[in-house]
């Protein structure tokens, strides 16, 4: 049962609420889901020119790290990015690169950003998706609207959600652990810190002094370290492309590290979890973990 194939399976249609939560969210295996959302406008209407024209001047969160990599290990430290405030045309002309900046830009932030940023662009979508919600019983935590340059990567973590990841335009490459892989991916805790831009233009990063020491995974499952983390070299990623019209189902506490194409679009929903069994049985694995390497 803690087995997995050698790759995500494709579904070719949106499955029923019944349907889903049996073969997919109950076992938590992931899928890439075809024609769940080929009736969106967005698929077609979401140029970067339409999007210039209907959020335009209007002020939006963007993070701007100075490598790509948002919250992330990085000089021993746990760095979550600026947050800058700037019109998201402003944030367009850079990754249309009419505008030349040596940092990196995303829009990423993930507290629901679509409905609360870009209200004006959830007619194009959906305010939820039927099927999950009535699987679930729930309806989403957050949707959140992902735009970005392709030199953006999200560092391997996993989340306390049923992930429905849907691609509007370009591809996102996903590498996939199981939680059973737990034992074999190292955490470590790490000092909070926060990238900010100084006087001369460049960034520096400022600790958060009075918080709490983060866990976070500092290997990079695209260049492992195996002398550092050897215990990794057991462990079997899943790697997949979704591509524009594309749906993943990432279920939840799967670790997962993501890069795009440059000026992929998307927007996912995220749904509570359960914190039923499956949450127990990853509980005790981590703990057990945590235990044989005191040992």
């Amino acid at each position: 049962e803690l087995a997995w194939t050698e790759s995500v399976p494709y579904l070719d249609r949106p499955p029923s609420p019944l349907e889903f939560y049996r073969e997919w969210v109950s076992p938590n295996k992931p899928c890439i889901i075809q024609n769940a959302i080929s009736h969106w406008p967005a698929l077609k209407k979401w140029t970067l020119t339409y999007l210039r024209e209907v959020v335009g001047p209007k002020v939006v969160s963007v993070a701007v790290t100075p490598n790509g990599y948002a919250d992330a290990v990085f000089q021993d430290r746990f760095v979550v990015p600026e947050e800058r405030q700037m019109p998201f045309m402003d944030f367009l002309d850079i990754v249309e690169k009419k505008v030349a900046s040596p940092n990196v830009f995303y829009v990423q932030k993930q507290c629901s950003n679509l409905t609360e940023e870009f209200p004006e662009l959830v007619c194009d979508v959906q305010p939820d998706i039927p099927w999950m919600s009535e699987a679930l019983g729930k309806k989403p935590d957050a949707v959140n609207f992902w735009l970005g340059e392709s030199a953006a990567v999200t560092s391997l973590h996993k989340d306390h959600y049923e992930n429905l990841y849907c691609v509007i335009s370009g591809e996102k490459h996903f590498l996939l652990h199981p939680p059973s892989d737990r034992p074999f991916i190292p955490y470590e805790l790490y000092q909070p810190a926060t990238y900010q831009v100084s006087e001369d233009g460049s960034f520096e990063i400022v600790d958060e002094k009075s918080a709490d020491k983060v866990p976070w995974i500092p290997l990079d499952p695209l260049n492992p370290n195996l002398e550092q983390y050897p215990e990794y070299a057991q462990a079997k990623p899943l790697q997949c492309t979704v591509k524009a019209g594309e749906m993943l189902y990432l279920p939840s506490l799967w670790f997962h590290h993501v890069q795009q194409s440059h000026g992929c679009i998307a927007v996912n929903y995220w749904y509570d979890m359960e914190y039923d069994l499956k949450y127990s049985y990853y509980q005790l694995l981590d703990c057990l973990t945590k235990t044989v390497k005191v040992l």
